[in-house]
């Protein structure tokens, strides 16, 4: 026998790879419907038969991605509806704005691996990212937390990184800041009264260049600016 429900998730539940965690789950045990963000967490509505729904309950708990964190669970049992697969929905923005936002997150093992691989598109890539680390709260501007509510909506994604964000089995599946060295932020290098010296991989080897002449330079991190000299 087929049923129905609407689960309503609060917590940090965006911006954490929750939803395209959800759309494989439910595709894994063969349930329709679909998954989206909203002002105060997420929604899903999923059909299917009984077992297969109760499975998915207990896994959304015991599986779901390692930054995710629930506070909260309501279902509401519906009448069937035509599902005619699951899908990830565009997020609504309707209502009190109460969904919790991550602070930003240090770099994981995966982005540190493809950071130091000569061989990777990200090799050496400063503002590297995925779903499980990555800048969160100092780029938001509003919710609910996709792209366009972020400082990174001015940042088109390459084909490489656009074929990544909209991939349900990739880890950078809409992972908002998602970028690389073709499409998205880099480093720059300004003296002190704002005049450009050097842009991307020069402005490094520019600065170490600084550094060793006993200069003291401000980098600009998440969150703040970090004073940095030769300390001997």
């Amino acid at each position: 026998m087929e049923k129905r429900l609407k689960i309503h998730l609060t917590g940090a539940v965006q911006g954490v790879g929750f939803r395209p965690f959800v759309y494989n789950l439910a595709k894994k045990l063969n349930l329709k419907g679909y998954v989206i963000n909203d002002t105060y967490g997420v929604i899903i509505e999923i059909q299917g038969k009984e077992k297969d729904i109760n499975q998915f309950l207990i896994s959304i708990h015991t599986e779901k991605p390692p930054l995710a964190h629930i506070f909260s669970q309501e279902i509401e049992q519906l009448p069937q509806a035509k599902f005619k697969d699951f899908e990830i929905r565009s997020s609504k923005a309707v209502g009190k704005k109460e969904v919790f936002i991550l602070p930003d997150i240090s770099t994981c093992e995966e982005c540190l691996k493809e950071l130091n691989d000569p061989k990777n598109r990200r090799y050496r890539y400063p503002f590297i990212n995925c779903t499980n680390c990555g800048p969160r709260f100092t780029i938001i501007e509003k919710l609910p937390y996709d792209r366009p509510n972020t400082t990174m909506k001015k940042f088109k994604m390459c084909l490489d990184c656009e074929s990544e964000y909209n991939n349900p089995e990739d880890r950078r599946f809409h992972a908002q800041p998602n970028a690389c060295p073709v499409c998205g932020p880099y480093i720059t290098l300004y003296t002190s009264d704002k005049k450009l010296v050097s842009e991307k991989q020069q402005a490094l080897k520019d600065t170490v260049a600084l550094l060793k002449e006993g200069k003291i330079l401000a980098i600009k991190g998440i969150g703040g600016f970090h004073l940095v000299c030769d300390a001997s």
